[in-house]
């Protein structure tokens, strides 16, 4: 059974930092391409950053480029985003998806002064 547990979410003040975290399990996490979607309230899902199997080249959306970043250690089946320079647009539930079939029950992150 594949089971995406992500936690690291939280209240941060706008230009703080936050890192997420998704524990995977139940798949061979190595050989999968791996992405982190957030979703905003009211809004739809937002596909945020992808880190590809094997060599781990990685793709951001614009929203977050320069800001975000997504890696991976295959040898704990963990998938990280390290968030920096918040601010109030990022706040949403965060979400580690594979195949796009699977999805994490996410975690919230708010970013409010």
């Amino acid at each position: 059974e594949v089971q995406l547990v992500e936690s690291g979410g939280g209240l941060v003040q706008p230009g703080g930092s936050l890192r997420l975290s998704c524990a995977a399990s139940g798949f061979t996490f190595g050989n999968y391409d791996m992405s982190w979607v957030r979703q905003a309230p009211g809004k739809g899902p937002e596909w945020v950053s992808t880190i590809k199997r094997g060599a781990g080249s990685t793709d951001y959306a614009d929203s977050v480029k320069g800001r975000f970043t997504v890696s991976r250690d295959n040898a704990k089946n963990t998938l990280y985003l390290q968030m920096n320079s918040l601010n109030p647009e990022d706040t949403a539930v965060y979400y580690c998806v594979v195949t796009n079939d699977y999805w994490g029950q996410g975690t919230q992150v708010t970013v409010s002064s």
